[in-house]
């Protein structure tokens, strides 16, 4: 076995813009929802979602957003985020979402680095907002609701002006989403309005959502998971989505219970929890149709006992930033439990040996390439790093030690490439390492990945002091500078980290020993 091909018919690639994708039902679906708030119930319908999104786009246009220009979400999975984004595009502009849970600097270095024209946010967010624009010189700053010192989101909609008649190339810039890629630091990865519109039809060819379908957002919008497949999928597909703003087990599944949810797509953590928890007992889930489970391989014990127990479809998919969000989805009519699925349609990959270059056969591990149009054109800025991701002849190489059955199922071994998978979000140990550089005791770090049943990894460094500190000292030196979900979780004191003779950090030696380490 060689190149691996779909066993799907390809599906169309591009030919249109996202905005047209999404709203392509809206004038037959009229008044019906298109997205809901879990927690409050306010939903906006398909005629009015069209509605709003030509009006915030007409309303960009008139403060002189531009073809080209960025504006930036640092919101919560709402409504009106899909009205934002698809405004952003249908004016010409490119869609950057930022994690909630990034602090100041972390937020204006993504607003600087994708040179974001506007920052849209919500209230609760709008201090560390403001401060973030303020630093990397964002010309203004909306928010969702009303609060003082940004500018109130219906200003942008309700308004006088002209509608944008902007002829968009579908090979134009459409999203902006940072990823860390096979290794680094987080980079804008340039995905196109044609990247989207294959990348659903690629996933909706093996989860053929219908106009019936209910489908709850717990993906957040700032993620590729969401914003790149369950959002634009479920619009696309006629289907009501329900926004959750943050994940809670109750409320979450309160919302399938009350809203009727027939397909969810969760992180590895949602799904050990609906495997295990007791408290799962406690509500109706009888409507659930599809469970996916994607961002992070699940064991195969855990994935069938979220299939006995919901008592739906269950399956896996992989996918990366970089290639939108779908690789590999499991035929909901025959999973393999463990198996991320099979390539979706005009996909087709490799594994090579890691060392020599060589393709390697069914059963054989090695590294994941893959080559499709889904395929990101780069990293904004950064060519280098676009050529080491992607080769002369188009192939991805995804940092991901892998395997193919016989019959074309794909399995996930582990990573050769750095990130550390903590409940689906992606940590890059270099920017941590980074951070704890800059502590005056600490001579040298490497940050690796710790196994754990829940969360999936933990990151944990092994310092090496010049001067006096303690392990707990820095836990909080980290901790006050990230979002939570990249606080180290363990800091070990070593008299030296394995470094290669040219000083290359032996990252894998300190993976295996956290991996040999009793729990």
């Amino acid at each position: 076995m060689a190149t691996v091909r779909s066993y799907l018919p390809d599906v169309p690639v591009g030919g249109s813009t996202v905005p047209e994708l999404v709203l392509r039902h809206a004038a037959r679906l009229g008044d019906k929802p298109a997205l809901v708030d879990a927690a409050t119930g306010r939903s906006i319908g398909y005629r009015r979602l069209a509605a709003e999104i030509e009006r915030f786009a007409a309303g960009l246009a008139a403060r002189g957003f531009a073809p080209g220009d960025v504006l930036a979400l640092y919101s919560p999975n709402l409504p009106e985020y899909a009205v934002a984004a698809y405004g952003a595009m249908l004016a010409g502009g490119v869609v950057t979402g930022a994690n909630p849970l990034l602090t100041v600097d972390e937020l204006a270095g993504q607003l600087a680095d994708a040179k974001a024209r506007l920052l849209v946010t919500v209230p609760p967010l709008l201090d560390r907002a403001l401060a973030a624009a303020e630093k990397a010189g964002v010309a203004e700053v909306v928010v969702f609701g009303e609060a003082a010192g940004a500018t109130a989101f219906r200003d942008l909609i309700d308004h006088d002006h002209p509608p944008v008649r902007i002829a968009v190339d579908p090979a134009a810039p459409a999203a902006l989403p940072y990823s860390s890629g096979t290794t680094g630091l987080p980079k804008g990865v340039e995905l196109t309005h044609s990247n989207l519109v294959t990348n659903v039809r690629q996933g909706q060819a093996v989860l053929e959502l219908g106009e019936d379908d209910v489908v709850v957002a717990v993906a957040p919008f700032f993620h590729a998971l969401g914003f790149n497949l369950v959002l634009p999928g479920g619009l696309a597909a006629g289907a009501t989505i329900i926004t959750l703003a943050r994940f809670d087990l109750e409320a979450f599944l309160g919302a399938i219970q009350q809203y009727r949810v027939t397909v969810t797509i969760v992180v590895p953590p949602v799904a050990l929890a609906l495997a295990a928890h007791p408290i799962v007992d406690s509500y109706d889930l009888s409507s659930l149709r599809i469970l996916g489970v994607g961002a992070a391989p699940l064991g195969a014990g855990t994935e069938q006992r979220c299939a006995d127990r919901l008592g739906c479809l269950t399956s896996q998919g992989l996918g990366m930033t970089e290639t939108t969000a779908l690789i590999a989805v499991g035929p909901l009519d025959a999973p393999r439990r463990g198996s991320v699925g099979r390539l979706v349609p005009n996909t087709e990959a490799r594994i090579v040996d890691p060392d020599s270059g060589a393709d390697l056969a069914a059963g054989r591990r090695g590294e994941l390439w893959v080559r499709g149009p889904q395929m990101m054109s780069g990293y904004r800025g950064g060519p280098q790093e676009t050529a080491r991701t992607i080769d002369a002849d188009g192939w991805l190489h995804t940092g991901d030690l892998c395997y193919f059955d016989d019959d074309g199922y794909l399995y996930v071994v582990d990573r050769l490439k750095e990130l550390i998978k903590y409940k689906g979000y992606q940590v890059a140990p270099a920017e941590l390492e980074h951070l704890l550089l800059t502590h005056p005791a600490v001579a040298d770090a490497a940050v690796v990945p710790r196994p754990d049943p829940e969360a999936g990894e933990l990151p944990v460094a092994h310092v090496v002091l010049r001067g006096e500190a303690t392990a707990e000292e820095l836990l909080a030196y980290v901790a006050e500078r990230v979002a939570p979900y990249k606080r180290l979780r363990a800091v070990r004191i070593a008299s030296s980290v394995p470094r290669s003779p040219s000083g290359k950090l032996l990252r894998r030696v300190l993976v295996e020993a956290e991996r040999a380490a009793p729990c």
